[in-house]
């Protein structure tokens, strides 16, 4: 049996640069590779497959069209009581969605609980309407995407467009994740052309610090090139499958205009990643590791 046959047999998705199963995905926490990502290796021609708890390295063709739902259909990580939390924290509505948004829904589909932080209400993101109105339109928005991605939403207090660092801003954020307790999170990288990007970036890098480094954390980029700049991943998710699935909870942001903003800047990324990845649509990630990113 040829390698391609063999990963096909396990049920396995398969995403670029690793082969991956989502039975065992996740479990970052103790230092073991994360096998939901495809993920970049010092060698290029490397792969890495997980079958059940197991990791093995070997050197594979990847294969197309693959996706992470299919696994969950045979493997559910939460049936095997391996469920974990991943939140995702975005400093507007539509962040999350945008961003890693096919994620979320493979995640929601194994099992695990998916949590969508949004940092402010996106105040000011409607022209003409005052900070309150825009909330009151933009919250349940937010809402409407979560439900159809299987997330649930918590909002912050930040406003939009006037995004702080502080000390109380620092402790707020913390005491969020650690009430939460989350295994994974996804947050913004922090060169961004938006100040609360840039804002939200921090705020989580300084809790993932003084929690003790606790979960795993990831960055995710939003409309390269005019607000994500100097992205270069380290992990990617094959979210063929659930494309549609992300569109129409972006398609919910009905006051953003979404439509043609998707269809000018994240189709674009999202087929872009998936050459990176060998598939029709990917997003893409990167992978702060304390043993190679912290000197303390």
């Amino acid at each position: 049996m040829n390698r391609r046959d063999m990963i096909k047999k396990a049920g396995t998705a398969v995403a670029g640069f690793s082969l991956i199963s989502l039975n065992a995905m996740a479990n970052n926490s103790s230092g073991a590779t994360n096998p939901l990502f495809a993920s970049e290796t010092t060698d290029a021609t490397a792969a890495t497959l997980t079958a059940t708890t197991s990791v093995e390295n070997s050197a594979a063709e990847p294969a197309q069209n693959t996706s992470a739902a299919t696994a969950s259909t045979q493997n559910n990580p939460a049936s095997l009581g391996d469920r974990k939390k991943i939140l995702v924290i975005g400093a507007h509505p539509d962040d999350p969605e945008t961003a890693a948004g096919g994620t979320m829904a493979l995640f929601a589909k194994a099992g695990h609980e998916v949590v969508s932080v949004y940092m402010t209400k996106g105040e000011r993101g409607i022209t003409g309407k005052s900070l309150q109105e825009a909330a009151d339109i933009r919250v349940p928005e937010a809402k409407a995407a979560c439900k159809i991605l299987g997330a649930r939403p918590v909002f912050m207090t930040q406003i939009d467009g006037d995004a702080q660092i502080n000390p109380e801003r620092y402790v707020e954020m913390r005491e969020l994740i650690a009430a939460e307790k989350p295994d994974m999170v996804f947050t913004h990288w922090p060169i961004d052309g938006h100040p609360d990007h840039r804002v939200c970036s921090l705020l989580v890098y300084d809790a993932w610090r003084r929690l003790g480094y606790s979960f795993e954390l990831y960055y995710f980029e939003v409309m390269s090139g005019t607000q994500t700049q100097l992205f270069h991943p380290t992990d990617w998710v094959n979210i063929t499958d659930v494309a549609t699935i992300k569109e129409q909870a972006c398609f919910c942001h009905v006051s953003q205009n979404m439509k043609p903003l998707y269809d000018e800047w994240h189709i674009p990324m999202e087929k872009f990643r998936g050459l990176e990845l060998r598939c029709p649509r990917a997003e893409a990630f990167i992978h702060l590791r304390r043993d190679t990113n912290d000197i303390f």
